[in-house]
């Protein structure tokens, strides 16, 4: 997973989501708009994409106006992009900005049932990952499984739907990097994706299950993940197995 670092500041922006899960709503001052920059906010909870996860979506309304927020990414500020039918909000504006919430719900679901996942293939198998991608409620990962055992498949559903019934505390925490890297097993990725600049690591505990740095949005527990399906698994390649995820809605 990449977007480990644990900041919440980027760019101009205080960035809430990073340290406030759970909000939807908040006030905010425009500092930028442009059509070629889109918005640029001093506080937003508009998760941008990272390891994985898509960015959000929602709403600005200002002085009796909507602008629809059709997605967001890192430069350097962090940026809104608005629909394009929809007016730009002057600079110093103050704004009301909202999440879709139903969009943001989904996508922790998702993502935290990826780390379910991840944990049980990891602690039974002994597998790391090679890739991940999700979108609401669906979700794939990849696995450097040379073969798949014999009821792969029927003993994971059983152990990730175990684990969700469990009710494992989903925390996020922030370690110096040197601290972070002692945990054992701390990158479940084939590859270390945390850049070598990064001083301070996010990171994600299941408590009892999987730790490992992380910088998307997820859950207080598992039992609020729902129940999880293995809708497929497929071969990539020589060693490497694709397992893809549903979640129940």
């Amino acid at each position: 997973m990449d977007d480990t670092a644990a900041t919440d500041q980027h760019g101009r922006t205080t960035r809430l989501e990073l340290t406030d899960q759970a909000l939807r709503d908040w006030n905010a001052t425009v500092l930028h708009a442009s059509a070629e920059d889109g918005i640029v906010l001093d506080r937003s909870a508009f998760y941008p994409g990272g390891g994985g996860q898509p960015p959000d979506e929602g709403v600005l309304l200002w002085g009796g106006v909507r602008t629809r927020i059709v997605g967001a990414r890192k430069g350097d500020d962090l940026h809104l992009i608005p629909h394009d039918d929809d007016p730009l909000p002057p600079v110093g504006t103050s704004v009301e900005a909202t999440l879709d919430d139903e969009r943001r719900t989904a996508l922790m679901r998702t993502h935290s049932g990826l780390h379910v996942l991840c944990g049980v293939v990891f602690r039974d198998y002994g597998a790391l990952v090679t890739g991940g991608n999700m979108t609401p409620l669906e979700a794939r990962m990849d696995f450097n499984i040379e073969a798949v055992p014999e009821g792969f498949k029927e003993h994971v559903t059983a152990a990730i739907n175990a684990e969700v019934a469990a009710d494992r505390a989903i925390e996020v925490r922030s370690l110096p990097r040197a601290e972070a890297f002692a945990i054992p097993d701390i990158i479940r990725t084939a590859t270390n994706l945390v850049p070598e600049t990064v001083e301070v690591v996010r990171l994600v505990d299941i408590k009892g299950l999987d730790v490992q740095a992380d910088g998307g949005t997820h859950v207080a527990s598992t039992k609020w993940i729902g129940e999880l399906e293995i809708a497929k698994i497929e071969n990539k390649g020589r060693g490497f197995r694709r397992v893809r995820l549903r979640v129940k809605a």
